[in-house]
């Protein structure tokens, strides 16, 4: 066997796992962030495609980005993991699910649409995205606090605050942490150069 044609065979392995993963995460959650909890535990955890400091800086790429969190955090991973032939692979992973889906839910809305166990489902649901987002939320935490650092705990803390009490827009805060992050980063360079 040739050197292309193991390259191929490796890509084309790439894929159809990047397939496989992604469409077995839009399975299983396909919302928002509850998503982000299922690809870090299937991506960091298992696959190990990702560590857990690359996968934090995805997600704060994937909420600034406009777009649904699903198909922003499957054409990162896609990339990161198979280039631009993984981005393809995975977006069409994480958006076939509730394709088929809604295509069902068309041709049955009038059975669905008043069924007492479908509400109860989905308020189950609910209850399980909860929990997913409470363990991103955590490992984010953690990823934070791990730099021993008090930097980020300031900027978490008045974050939090601007989102919780002021009533204006995220895109100011967007701003601000942006501008927060070149300081940070500026004044780290201006101290490895002087030592």
């Amino acid at each position: 066997m040739d050197d292309t044609t193991q390259k191929r065979g490796t890509l084309l392995a790439k894929l159809v796992a990047l397939f496989v993963a992604t469409f077995t995460v839009s399975c299983t959650a396909n919302s928002g962030y509850a998503i982000l909890a299922v690809m870090k535990d299937d991506f960091v955890n298992k696959r190990k495609w990702l560590t857990e400091e690359e996968m934090a800086d995805y997600i704060a790429i994937v909420q600034s980005s406009p777009g649904p969190m699903a198909v922003t955090s499957s054409t990162i991973v896609g990339y990161h993991v198979a280039g631009m032939p993984g981005t393809l692979a995975a977006v069409f992973g994480v958006i076939l699910p509730p394709f088929l889906v809604m295509v069902v839910v068309t041709l049955f809305y009038e059975a669905i649409v008043g069924n007492p166990y479908v509400e109860l489902f989905l308020r189950g649901m609910q209850m399980g995205v909860v929990a997913m987002l409470i363990d991103v939320i955590v490992g984010l935490f953690r990823n934070a606090v791990g730099q021993s650092k008090a930097y980020p705990l300031v900027i978490m803390a008045l974050s939090f605050c601007y989102v919780r009490y002021s009533g204006c827009s995220i895109v100011w805060l967007v701003a601000a942490c942006i501008v927060a992050g070149v300081v940070k980063a500026l004044l780290v360079k201006r101290g490895e150069e002087e030592r």
